[in-house]
């Protein structure tokens, strides 16, 4: 007689058990679509992102229907802008021919009932690819004169309908005051999801072609100013102080190299947690799967639920529209 008391393979017996005992869900409501739009009259593929466009005004507002119906809660949108409107300053972010307000305000008319997020950085509109503006000696970034232009950046977004601004700069302070200009202009109940713990990663290349914000051949270093990949416990002091300051939502980014931190600040956040599953990320699965060497669906899935098990409440991802059709048909089929 078998001496084995507890059997764990007892619970995985059979799709059914399996699905009963699962302790971490993927919904539609865990998604949220990042896109991209610029001025041109045409959609136009970005070749290191397969399946992603830099939409038009027009099939922005078409794609953000779709995700409407899909069930997607938010959409997170982002400009690419002509190179001949940069400047060292950035300053067409401040402008009212801006893209990107100009996409905002058409969204928000079409979809009301969807969450709009938008980028607070000013890096989509410098000539220098830089978050901020540049030092007298243009050696580093500066940080408090960048604040002073990411507060007048968050405000035009609120204005124009943006439900929830996202500071992805990694400036000090600029939580606070961001709270304070939006106050202050009477958007007291737009919301601040803070790129709280952003690293200076290497997967964020496919992201720069897509706004066209990498300058060169080469890659610009960010690292004054986003976190060192070897960090960890400086995720926790910068999720903190964002919270002090009054953050909504923090955000891990990148997501997949960085579980063991996104389970550590859920752990001590009392926000919700978002995380980023940056262009990098999208591109190696969809890169090795096309070379035959991963399933692409059950990789995709699972780089997802590896993010949720973590312990974020929200996911940043480009699979997020073809993921909530997947799940819209398993459910329509049970």
């Amino acid at each position: 007689m078998s001496q084995i008391l507890r059997r764990p393979r007892r619970l995985r017996r059979t799709d059914a058990i399996r699905r009963l005992v699962r302790e971490t869900r993927l919904d539609v409501s865990d998604l949220i679509w990042p896109l991209f739009v610029h001025a041109g009259p045409d959609p136009i593929e970005v070749a290191s992102m397969p399946g992603v466009l830099r939409h038009s005004l027009g099939s922005l507002v078409r794609s953000c229907a779709e995700a409407e119906i899909l069930g997607l809660p938010a959409v997170a949108i982002f400009p690419s802008i002509s190179p001949s409107l940069k400047d060292p300053q950035g300053a067409h972010g401040l402008s009212q021919d801006n893209i990107l307000y100009q996409a905002v305000r058409a969204v928000k008319k079409e979809c009301p009932g969807l969450l709009v997020i938008t980028d607070v950085a000013l890096d989509p509109y410098t000539s220098h690819g830089h978050d901020g503006l540049l030092s007298p000696d243009g050696n580093t970034v500066d940080n408090d004169a960048t604040v002073e232009v990411l507060c007048r950046l968050a405000v035009l977004e609120a204005e124009a309908g943006a439900d929830i601004v996202a500071p992805s700069d990694m400036m000090d302070g600029r939580v606070r005051a961001i709270r304070e200009a939006l106050d202050a202009a009477r958007f007291l109940d737009t919301a601040i999801m803070s790129y709280a713990a952003k690293y200076a990663s290497s997967l964020y290349g496919p992201f720069r072609d897509a706004v066209g914000s990498k300058i060169g051949k080469n890659a610009i270093s960010k690292s004054t100013y986003q976190m060192d990949p070897a960090n960890r416990l400086e995720a926790k002091l910068e999720v903190r102080l964002d919270e002090i300051e009054g953050a909504d939502i923090v955000m891990v980014k990148p997501a997949s190299y960085y579980l063991d931190i996104i389970r550590e600040v859920r752990d001590i956040a009392a926000v919700p947690v978002a995380a980023y599953q940056v262009s990098g990320e999208y591109a190696q699965i969809h890169a090795a799967a096309r070379l035959g060497w991963l399933d692409y669906q059950a990789t995709r899935d699972e780089s997802l639920l590896a993010i949720r098990r973590a312990g974020a409440d929200m996911i940043l991802t480009y699979f997020a529209r073809e993921v909530a059709e997947g799940i819209s048909r398993d459910q329509g089929s049970r």
